[in-house]
């Protein structure tokens, strides 16, 4: 199963300048708790923006860098060869960036996503999803309170 999980506000913003718009602890906690023991496949520019590989995931990361590396992950070239690795019995995860996603969706056979109820100016897009090619099969509505600035909704997408 490939998975697109991600965070995406009203009009599909994701970031600017490789830095998230928005802080959501419990996105966090959320993406954590799906994630993990998994499978992630990133873009570089997204692996590069965490501090240090997330515990407990393993890691494939698309570059065009022929000689790029990083001990403990997986690196590959194209996101056919990211697919190839995934284990066929268990959730893998596509994490970003915009471009990953785009290339991912049309092998996705489940979107999570964290609808912020608000709209950014951005440089990166989740892509658009298509009602007619998915169903919204879970939403859970969270409104803004003190660890959040922005109300958000989880949304649960399954391809037709």
């Amino acid at each position: 199963m490939i998975t697109l999980i991600a965070a995406a506000a009203e009009n599909n913003a994701l970031g600017k300048d490789n830095q998230l718009l928005w802080h959501l602890p419990d996105d966090f906690k959320r993406f954590k708790s799906l994630t993990t023991g998994n499978y992630i496949i990133m873009g570089r520019k997204t692996f590069e923006s965490f501090p240090k590989p997330l515990p407990n995931r393993t890691h494939i990361i698309i570059t065009r860098q022929l000689d790029y590396a990083y001990e403990g992950c997986i690196v590959v070239h194209s996101l056919e060869e990211a697919l190839a690795l995934c284990l066929p019995t268990e959730e893998n995860f596509v994490i970003g960036g915009a471009e990953i996603y785009h290339q991912a969706l049309p092998f996705a056979n489940k979107v999570e996503l964290t609808r912020v109820h608000a709209s950014f100016e951005a440089d990166a897009f989740f892509p658009e999803i298509d009602n007619s090619h998915w169903n919204c099969v879970y939403e859970e509505l969270h409104p803004t309170d003190e660890k959040h600035k922005y109300s958000f909704t989880f949304q649960t997408f399954l391809k037709r």
